[in-house]
Protein backbone atom coordinates (compact mmCIF):
# COMPACT_ATOMS: atom_id res chain seq x y z
CA UNK A 1 0.00 0.00 0.00
CA UNK A 2 1.47 3.32 -1.10
CA UNK A 3 0.28 6.14 1.15
CA UNK A 4 0.77 9.88 1.37
CA UNK A 5 0.47 11.95 4.53
CA UNK A 6 -1.39 15.26 4.21
CA UNK A 7 -0.61 17.93 6.81
CA UNK A 8 -1.94 21.45 7.24
CA UNK A 9 -1.42 23.84 10.15
CA UNK A 10 -3.31 26.53 12.01
CA UNK A 11 -0.92 28.66 14.04
CA UNK A 12 -1.91 31.29 16.60
CA UNK A 13 0.80 33.87 17.28
CA UNK A 14 0.59 36.43 20.10
CA UNK A 15 2.07 39.71 18.88
CA UNK A 16 4.61 41.58 21.03
CA UNK A 17 2.78 44.91 21.04
CA UNK A 18 3.00 47.23 24.03
CA UNK A 19 -0.76 47.19 24.58
CA UNK A 20 -3.70 44.90 23.86
CA UNK A 21 -5.67 44.61 20.63
CA UNK A 22 -8.61 46.86 21.50
CA UNK A 23 -7.64 48.72 24.69
CA UNK A 24 -4.66 50.45 26.32
CA UNK A 25 -3.95 47.72 28.91
CA UNK A 26 -0.36 46.47 28.95
CA UNK A 27 0.40 43.38 26.89
CA UNK A 28 2.70 41.77 29.42
CA UNK A 29 3.53 38.12 30.11
CA UNK A 30 3.97 37.04 33.73
CA UNK A 31 2.24 39.98 35.44
CA UNK A 32 0.21 39.43 38.63
CA UNK A 33 -3.07 37.82 37.49
CA UNK A 34 -5.92 40.16 36.56
CA UNK A 35 -3.90 43.37 36.96
CA UNK A 36 -3.69 44.32 33.26
CA UNK A 37 -7.43 44.66 32.72
CA UNK A 38 -10.02 47.36 32.03
CA UNK A 39 -13.75 47.60 31.16
CA UNK A 40 -12.98 46.96 27.45
CA UNK A 41 -11.01 43.70 27.82
CA UNK A 42 -13.34 42.58 30.63
CA UNK A 43 -16.33 43.03 28.35
CA UNK A 44 -18.25 45.56 30.45
CA UNK A 45 -21.46 46.85 28.81
CA UNK A 46 -20.94 50.08 26.89
CA UNK A 47 -17.11 49.77 26.73
CA UNK A 48 -16.01 50.33 23.13
CA UNK A 49 -13.00 48.66 21.43
CA UNK A 50 -10.41 50.70 19.52
CA UNK A 51 -8.07 48.94 17.05
CA UNK A 52 -4.39 48.95 18.04
CA UNK A 53 -2.40 50.53 15.18
CA UNK A 54 0.83 48.81 16.24
CA UNK A 55 -0.91 45.42 16.06
CA UNK A 56 -2.04 46.19 12.48
CA UNK A 57 1.52 47.20 11.56
CA UNK A 58 2.97 43.99 13.05
CA UNK A 59 0.34 41.94 11.22
CA UNK A 60 1.31 43.63 7.94
CA UNK A 61 5.00 42.87 8.58
CA UNK A 62 4.15 39.17 8.83
CA UNK A 63 2.05 39.29 5.65
CA UNK A 64 4.86 40.94 3.67
CA UNK A 65 7.47 38.52 5.04
CA UNK A 66 5.35 35.55 3.95
CA UNK A 67 4.62 36.92 0.47
CA UNK A 68 0.88 37.43 1.03
CA UNK A 69 -1.61 39.60 -0.84
CA UNK A 70 -2.94 42.27 1.52
CA UNK A 71 -6.55 43.36 1.60
CA UNK A 72 -6.93 47.14 1.77
CA UNK A 73 -10.54 47.14 2.94
CA UNK A 74 -11.82 44.75 5.62
CA UNK A 75 -14.07 44.29 8.61
CA UNK A 76 -13.91 42.68 12.05
CA UNK A 77 -16.44 40.03 13.08
CA UNK A 78 -17.92 38.58 16.24
CA UNK A 79 -17.36 34.85 16.74
CA UNK A 80 -19.97 33.87 19.32
CA UNK A 81 -19.57 31.07 21.83
CA UNK A 82 -19.94 30.77 25.59
CA UNK A 83 -16.97 29.72 27.65
CA UNK A 84 -15.54 31.08 30.95
CA UNK A 85 -12.40 32.48 29.29
CA UNK A 86 -14.48 34.64 26.90
CA UNK A 87 -16.01 37.42 28.99
CA UNK A 88 -18.01 39.09 26.20
CA UNK A 89 -19.53 35.85 24.99
CA UNK A 90 -17.83 36.45 21.64
CA UNK A 91 -14.34 36.88 20.23
CA UNK A 92 -13.47 39.74 17.89
CA UNK A 93 -11.84 38.16 14.81
CA UNK A 94 -11.95 38.15 11.02
CA UNK A 95 -14.11 35.53 9.37
CA UNK A 96 -14.59 35.97 5.62
CA UNK A 97 -12.35 39.00 5.06
CA UNK A 98 -8.91 38.11 6.46
CA UNK A 99 -6.41 40.91 6.01
CA UNK A 100 -3.90 38.66 4.16
CA UNK A 101 -4.44 36.00 1.50
CA UNK A 102 -2.15 33.47 -0.15
CA UNK A 103 1.59 33.64 0.32
CA UNK A 104 4.10 30.89 1.06
CA UNK A 105 7.08 29.83 3.13
CA UNK A 106 9.96 28.24 1.23
CA UNK A 107 11.76 25.24 2.75
CA UNK A 108 15.46 24.40 2.34
CA UNK A 109 14.52 21.85 -0.32
CA UNK A 110 13.01 24.65 -2.43
CA UNK A 111 9.47 23.43 -1.76
CA UNK A 112 7.01 26.27 -1.21
CA UNK A 113 4.38 25.55 1.43
CA UNK A 114 1.40 27.73 0.54
CA UNK A 115 -0.54 29.81 3.02
CA UNK A 116 -4.29 30.05 2.81
CA UNK A 117 -4.70 33.25 4.84
CA UNK A 118 -3.70 35.22 7.90
CA UNK A 119 -6.26 37.02 10.02
CA UNK A 120 -6.17 39.30 13.07
CA UNK A 121 -8.08 38.58 16.25
CA UNK A 122 -7.94 38.84 20.04
CA UNK A 123 -6.89 36.19 22.54
CA UNK A 124 -9.07 34.79 25.31
CA UNK A 125 -8.35 34.75 29.04
CA UNK A 126 -6.12 32.01 30.45
CA UNK A 127 -7.78 29.13 32.30
CA UNK A 128 -5.79 27.67 35.20
CA UNK A 129 -6.96 24.33 36.62
CA UNK A 130 -5.81 23.79 40.23
CA UNK A 131 -5.31 20.55 42.19
CA UNK A 132 -8.73 20.86 43.82
CA UNK A 133 -10.55 20.66 40.51
CA UNK A 134 -11.33 24.37 40.44
CA UNK A 135 -10.74 26.55 37.36
CA UNK A 136 -9.20 29.98 37.88
CA UNK A 137 -9.15 32.68 35.19
CA UNK A 138 -6.45 35.23 34.45
CA UNK A 139 -7.86 37.98 32.22
CA UNK A 140 -4.45 39.58 31.62
CA UNK A 141 -4.36 37.57 28.39
CA UNK A 142 -7.86 38.60 27.35
CA UNK A 143 -7.68 40.73 24.18
CA UNK A 144 -3.93 40.23 23.58
CA UNK A 145 -3.49 40.72 19.79
CA UNK A 146 -3.14 37.55 17.72
CA UNK A 147 -2.60 36.61 14.13
CA UNK A 148 -3.82 33.20 13.00
CA UNK A 149 -1.78 31.77 10.13
CA UNK A 150 -3.53 29.02 8.17
CA UNK A 151 -1.48 26.89 5.78
CA UNK A 152 -2.63 24.82 2.86
CA UNK A 153 -2.22 21.02 3.39
CA UNK A 154 1.11 20.98 1.53
CA UNK A 155 3.32 19.23 4.09
CA UNK A 156 3.76 15.48 4.07
CA UNK A 157 6.38 14.62 6.73
CA UNK A 158 7.10 15.53 10.37
CA UNK A 159 10.45 16.98 9.26
CA UNK A 160 8.85 19.33 6.71
CA UNK A 161 6.32 20.45 9.29
CA UNK A 162 9.00 21.15 11.89
CA UNK A 163 11.05 23.14 9.38
CA UNK A 164 7.98 25.15 8.36
CA UNK A 165 7.18 26.04 11.99
CA UNK A 166 10.80 26.91 12.82
CA UNK A 167 11.12 29.05 9.68
CA UNK A 168 7.89 30.89 10.49
CA UNK A 169 8.88 31.43 14.13
CA UNK A 170 12.41 32.64 13.38
CA UNK A 171 11.05 35.13 10.82
CA UNK A 172 8.49 36.54 13.24
CA UNK A 173 11.10 36.77 16.00
CA UNK A 174 13.49 38.52 13.63
CA UNK A 175 10.79 41.04 12.72
CA UNK A 176 10.06 41.47 16.46
CA UNK A 177 6.41 40.72 15.71
CA UNK A 178 6.41 38.01 18.40
CA UNK A 179 8.89 36.15 20.60
CA UNK A 180 7.14 32.90 19.47
CA UNK A 181 8.01 31.15 22.75
CA UNK A 182 5.75 28.12 22.58
CA UNK A 183 6.30 27.17 26.23
CA UNK A 184 4.61 30.37 27.41
CA UNK A 185 1.86 30.27 24.79
CA UNK A 186 3.12 32.99 22.46
CA UNK A 187 2.75 30.51 19.61
CA UNK A 188 0.24 27.65 19.60
CA UNK A 189 0.06 25.12 16.77
CA UNK A 190 -2.87 22.96 15.65
CA UNK A 191 -2.03 20.12 13.26
CA UNK A 192 -4.59 18.79 10.77
CA UNK A 193 -3.56 15.39 9.43
CA UNK A 194 -4.93 12.53 7.37
CA UNK A 195 -3.53 9.88 5.01
CA UNK A 196 -4.53 8.80 1.52
CA UNK A 197 -4.01 5.39 -0.07
CA UNK A 198 -2.60 6.43 -3.45
CA UNK A 199 -3.54 3.10 -5.04
CA UNK A 200 -7.24 3.06 -4.08
CA UNK A 201 -7.81 6.76 -3.36
CA UNK A 202 -9.25 5.92 0.08
CA UNK A 203 -8.64 8.73 2.60
CA UNK A 204 -8.86 8.76 6.37
CA UNK A 205 -10.89 11.52 7.99
CA UNK A 206 -8.92 14.52 9.22
CA UNK A 207 -7.72 14.57 12.83
CA UNK A 208 -7.02 17.95 14.41
CA UNK A 209 -4.32 17.85 17.11
CA UNK A 210 -4.86 20.93 19.29
CA UNK A 211 -2.49 23.34 21.01
CA UNK A 212 0.90 21.71 20.49
CA UNK A 213 3.48 23.68 22.44
CA UNK A 214 6.86 22.54 21.10
CA UNK A 215 8.38 21.45 17.81
CA UNK A 216 9.22 18.12 19.43
CA UNK A 217 5.56 17.60 20.34
CA UNK A 218 4.57 18.51 16.75
CA UNK A 219 6.98 15.90 15.31
CA UNK A 220 6.00 13.18 17.78
CA UNK A 221 2.26 13.81 17.39
CA UNK A 222 2.51 13.58 13.59
CA UNK A 223 4.54 10.35 13.78
CA UNK A 224 1.97 8.80 16.11
CA UNK A 225 -0.96 9.90 13.93
CA UNK A 226 0.73 8.59 10.77
CA UNK A 227 0.88 5.13 12.31
CA UNK A 228 -2.69 5.34 13.65
CA UNK A 229 -4.11 6.51 10.31
CA UNK A 230 -2.07 3.93 8.37
CA UNK A 231 -3.53 1.15 10.52
CA UNK A 232 -7.02 2.48 9.75
CA UNK A 233 -6.34 2.26 6.00
CA UNK A 234 -4.94 -1.25 6.33
CA UNK A 235 -8.30 -2.26 7.78
CA UNK A 236 -10.14 -0.36 5.01
CA UNK A 237 -11.40 2.14 7.61
CA UNK A 238 -11.43 5.94 7.46
CA UNK A 239 -11.87 6.76 11.14
CA UNK A 240 -13.87 9.76 12.37
CA UNK A 241 -13.39 13.49 11.94
CA UNK A 242 -12.28 14.50 15.43
CA UNK A 243 -10.22 16.77 17.63
CA UNK A 244 -7.44 15.14 19.65
CA UNK A 245 -4.77 16.28 22.08
CA UNK A 246 -1.14 15.24 22.50
CA UNK A 247 -0.15 13.61 25.79
CA UNK A 248 3.52 14.27 26.62
CA UNK A 249 3.54 11.54 29.27
CA UNK A 250 2.09 8.61 27.33
CA UNK A 251 3.47 9.96 24.00
CA UNK A 252 0.21 9.49 22.14
CA UNK A 253 -2.86 11.47 21.09
CA UNK A 254 -6.15 11.17 22.92
CA UNK A 255 -9.68 11.96 21.65
CA UNK A 256 -11.25 15.23 22.83
CA UNK A 257 -14.40 15.61 20.77
CA UNK A 258 -15.95 14.36 17.56
CA UNK A 259 -16.65 16.80 14.72
CA UNK A 260 -19.97 15.52 13.43
CA UNK A 261 -20.91 18.91 12.00
CA UNK A 262 -19.37 22.34 11.57
CA UNK A 263 -19.24 24.68 14.55
CA UNK A 264 -22.06 27.20 14.65
CA UNK A 265 -20.35 30.36 15.82
CA UNK A 266 -23.18 32.59 14.49
CA UNK A 267 -20.68 35.07 13.04
CA UNK A 268 -21.83 38.66 12.69
CA UNK A 269 -20.15 41.94 11.84
CA UNK A 270 -18.47 43.67 14.80
CA UNK A 271 -20.69 46.73 14.96
CA UNK A 272 -18.49 48.69 17.37
CA UNK A 273 -15.53 48.76 14.95
CA UNK A 274 -15.96 50.55 11.59
CA UNK A 275 -14.59 48.94 8.44
CA UNK A 276 -10.80 49.18 8.33
CA UNK A 277 -9.21 50.79 5.28
CA UNK A 278 -5.45 50.49 4.77
CA UNK A 279 -3.95 53.12 2.53
CA UNK A 280 -1.78 51.62 -0.22
CA UNK A 281 1.07 53.99 0.63
CA UNK A 282 0.93 52.82 4.27
CA UNK A 283 1.08 49.16 3.23
CA UNK A 284 4.11 49.87 1.01
CA UNK A 285 5.81 51.89 3.76
CA UNK A 286 5.60 48.91 6.13
CA UNK A 287 7.12 46.74 3.39
CA UNK A 288 9.95 49.19 2.69
CA UNK A 289 10.82 49.34 6.39
CA UNK A 290 11.23 45.56 6.68
CA UNK A 291 14.75 44.48 7.58
CA UNK A 292 16.66 41.93 5.51
CA UNK A 293 15.02 38.63 6.42
CA UNK A 294 16.91 35.64 7.89
CA UNK A 295 17.01 33.51 4.73
CA UNK A 296 18.42 36.33 2.57
CA UNK A 297 20.82 37.34 5.34
CA UNK A 298 22.12 33.77 5.68
CA UNK A 299 22.76 33.50 1.94
CA UNK A 300 24.59 36.87 1.98
CA UNK A 301 26.77 35.78 4.92
CA UNK A 302 27.75 32.62 3.06
CA UNK A 303 28.42 34.41 -0.23
CA UNK A 304 30.03 37.67 0.94
CA UNK A 305 31.65 36.63 4.21
CA UNK A 306 32.42 32.98 3.35
CA UNK A 307 30.88 31.80 6.61
CA UNK A 308 29.93 28.16 7.05
CA UNK A 309 26.28 27.21 6.58
CA UNK A 310 26.01 26.50 10.32
CA UNK A 311 27.54 29.81 11.51
CA UNK A 312 25.58 31.83 8.95
CA UNK A 313 22.29 30.27 10.01
CA UNK A 314 22.80 30.88 13.74
CA UNK A 315 23.80 34.51 13.21
CA UNK A 316 21.16 35.28 10.58
CA UNK A 317 18.27 33.92 12.64
CA UNK A 318 18.87 36.26 15.59
CA UNK A 319 18.37 39.92 14.79
CA UNK A 320 20.51 41.22 17.68
CA UNK A 321 23.28 38.70 17.08
CA UNK A 322 23.34 39.56 13.37
CA UNK A 323 23.61 43.28 14.14
CA UNK A 324 26.42 42.65 16.64
CA UNK A 325 28.28 40.52 14.07
CA UNK A 326 28.02 43.14 11.33
CA UNK A 327 29.01 46.05 13.60
CA UNK A 328 31.96 44.15 15.09
CA UNK A 329 33.19 42.87 11.74
CA UNK A 330 33.31 46.42 10.36
CA UNK A 331 36.04 47.09 12.93
CA UNK A 332 37.78 43.69 12.87
CA UNK A 333 37.47 43.05 9.12
CA UNK A 334 37.71 39.29 9.53
CA UNK A 335 34.23 37.67 9.31
CA UNK A 336 35.29 34.14 10.21
CA UNK A 337 37.20 35.19 13.32
CA UNK A 338 34.47 37.63 14.38
CA UNK A 339 31.78 34.96 14.00
CA UNK A 340 33.88 32.47 15.97
CA UNK A 341 34.33 34.84 18.93
CA UNK A 342 30.62 35.73 18.98
CA UNK A 343 29.36 32.16 18.69
CA UNK A 344 31.79 30.71 21.22
CA UNK A 345 33.21 32.92 23.97
CA UNK A 346 30.72 35.81 23.86
CA UNK A 347 27.68 33.52 23.56
CA UNK A 348 28.91 31.65 26.63
CA UNK A 349 29.04 34.90 28.60
CA UNK A 350 25.59 35.95 27.36
CA UNK A 351 24.03 32.59 28.24
CA UNK A 352 25.58 32.56 31.71
CA UNK A 353 24.26 36.07 32.37
CA UNK A 354 20.90 35.42 30.67
CA UNK A 355 21.39 38.57 28.56
CA UNK A 356 20.86 39.48 24.92
CA UNK A 357 23.53 41.44 22.99
CA UNK A 358 21.57 44.69 23.41
CA UNK A 359 21.48 44.23 27.20
CA UNK A 360 25.20 43.61 27.79
CA UNK A 361 27.55 46.35 29.06
CA UNK A 362 30.36 45.43 26.66
CA UNK A 363 30.53 47.85 23.73
CA UNK A 364 31.14 46.79 20.14
CA UNK A 365 34.29 48.94 20.10
CA UNK A 366 35.95 47.22 23.08
CA UNK A 367 34.85 43.76 21.92
CA UNK A 368 36.43 44.44 18.51
CA UNK A 369 39.64 45.72 20.17
CA UNK A 370 39.93 42.48 22.11
CA UNK A 371 39.53 40.36 18.98
CA UNK A 372 42.16 42.42 17.16
CA UNK A 373 44.61 42.13 20.07
CA UNK A 374 44.33 38.35 19.83
CA UNK A 375 44.45 38.30 16.03
CA UNK A 376 47.53 40.52 15.91
CA UNK A 377 49.13 38.20 18.51
CA UNK A 378 49.58 41.02 20.99
CA UNK A 379 47.93 38.78 23.57
CA UNK A 380 47.48 35.02 23.45
CA UNK A 381 44.05 33.37 23.30
CA UNK A 382 43.99 32.35 26.95
CA UNK A 383 44.68 35.93 28.04
CA UNK A 384 42.05 37.18 25.58
CA UNK A 385 39.42 34.85 27.02
CA UNK A 386 40.23 35.96 30.58
CA UNK A 387 40.05 39.61 29.55
CA UNK A 388 36.69 39.03 27.86
CA UNK A 389 35.24 37.72 31.12
CA UNK A 390 36.34 40.94 32.80
CA UNK A 391 35.41 43.54 30.18
CA UNK A 392 32.04 41.82 29.64
CA UNK A 393 31.14 43.10 33.11
CA UNK A 394 33.03 46.42 33.08
CA UNK A 395 33.39 47.49 29.39
CA UNK A 396 36.98 48.58 30.07
CA UNK A 397 39.44 49.10 27.23
CA UNK A 398 41.17 45.68 26.79
CA UNK A 399 44.34 47.24 25.38
CA UNK A 400 44.80 49.45 28.44
CA UNK A 401 44.15 46.50 30.76
CA UNK A 402 46.70 44.35 28.93
CA UNK A 403 49.33 47.09 29.21
CA UNK A 404 48.62 47.84 32.87
CA UNK A 405 48.90 44.17 33.82
CA UNK A 406 51.88 43.45 31.63
CA UNK A 407 49.92 40.88 29.63
CA UNK A 408 51.02 41.87 26.14
CA UNK A 409 52.51 38.92 24.29
CA UNK A 410 56.27 38.74 23.75
CA UNK A 411 57.13 38.44 20.06
CA UNK A 412 60.81 39.43 20.32
CA UNK A 413 62.58 36.70 18.30
CA UNK A 414 65.96 37.13 20.01
CA UNK A 415 64.46 36.86 23.50
CA UNK A 416 62.37 33.81 22.56
CA UNK A 417 65.40 32.12 21.01
CA UNK A 418 67.24 32.54 24.31
CA UNK A 419 64.28 31.06 26.20
CA UNK A 420 64.05 28.06 23.86
CA UNK A 421 67.81 27.42 24.02
CA UNK A 422 67.69 27.49 27.83
CA UNK A 423 64.76 25.04 27.96
CA UNK A 424 66.46 22.65 25.53
CA UNK A 425 69.75 22.72 27.41
CA UNK A 426 67.93 21.84 30.64
CA UNK A 427 65.84 19.01 29.13
CA UNK A 428 68.06 16.69 27.01
CA UNK A 429 65.90 13.69 28.00
CA UNK A 430 62.83 15.33 26.41
CA UNK A 431 64.74 15.88 23.17
CA UNK A 432 65.68 12.21 23.13
CA UNK A 433 62.04 11.20 23.82
CA UNK A 434 60.83 13.34 20.92
CA UNK A 435 63.30 11.73 18.54
CA UNK A 436 62.01 8.35 19.72
CA UNK A 437 58.47 9.33 18.72
CA UNK A 438 57.09 10.44 22.10
CA UNK A 439 55.08 13.49 21.01
CA UNK A 440 53.97 14.42 24.51
CA UNK A 441 57.49 15.46 25.32
CA UNK A 442 57.25 18.26 22.77
CA UNK A 443 54.21 19.68 24.57
CA UNK A 444 56.22 19.61 27.78
CA UNK A 445 58.97 21.74 26.21
CA UNK A 446 56.41 24.26 24.93
CA UNK A 447 54.96 24.43 28.43
CA UNK A 448 58.36 25.01 30.01
CA UNK A 449 59.11 27.79 27.51
CA UNK A 450 55.77 29.47 28.24
CA UNK A 451 56.48 29.18 31.95
CA UNK A 452 59.80 31.02 31.54
CA UNK A 453 58.03 33.86 29.74
CA UNK A 454 55.31 33.92 32.46
CA UNK A 455 52.73 32.95 29.86
CA UNK A 456 53.46 35.94 27.64
CA UNK A 457 55.58 34.30 24.96
CA UNK A 458 54.07 33.83 21.53
CA UNK A 459 53.25 30.08 21.56
CA UNK A 460 53.33 29.81 17.75
CA UNK A 461 56.79 31.37 17.62
CA UNK A 462 58.01 29.16 20.48
CA UNK A 463 56.68 26.05 18.72
CA UNK A 464 58.38 27.08 15.49
CA UNK A 465 61.74 27.70 17.23
CA UNK A 466 61.59 24.37 19.09
CA UNK A 467 60.95 22.48 15.85
CA UNK A 468 63.84 24.22 14.16
CA UNK A 469 66.21 23.48 17.02
CA UNK A 470 65.22 19.83 17.48
CA UNK A 471 64.84 19.22 13.72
Amino acid sequence: MKTKTIIGLEIHVAMSTQTKMFCSCKNEFGAIPNTNTCPVCLGHPGALPVVNKQAVEYALKAAHAFNCDIRQDMKMDRKKYFYPDLVKGYQITQQDEPYALGGYIELESGKKVRLNSIHMEEDTAKSIHDDNGATLLDYNRSSVPLIEIVSEPDMSTPEETKEFVENLASTLRFLEVSDCIMAKGSMRVDVNINIVDQDSGLKTNISEIKNLNSTKAIEEAIKFEEIRHSNLLKNKETGIHETRRWDDTSLDTKPMRQKESGNDYRFSVEGDIPRIHLDKAYIEKVKEDLPELPKQKKLRYIKDYKLSDYDAEILANDREMALLFEQTNKLVNNPEVTANWILSELSRRLNESDLSPSQMKLSVENFAKLIKLAEEKKINNNVAKKLLREIFESDEDPQNLAKERNLLQINDSKFLEEVVDKVLSENPKSIEDIKNGKDRAFGYLVGQSMKLTKGKGNPQEITKLLKERIK
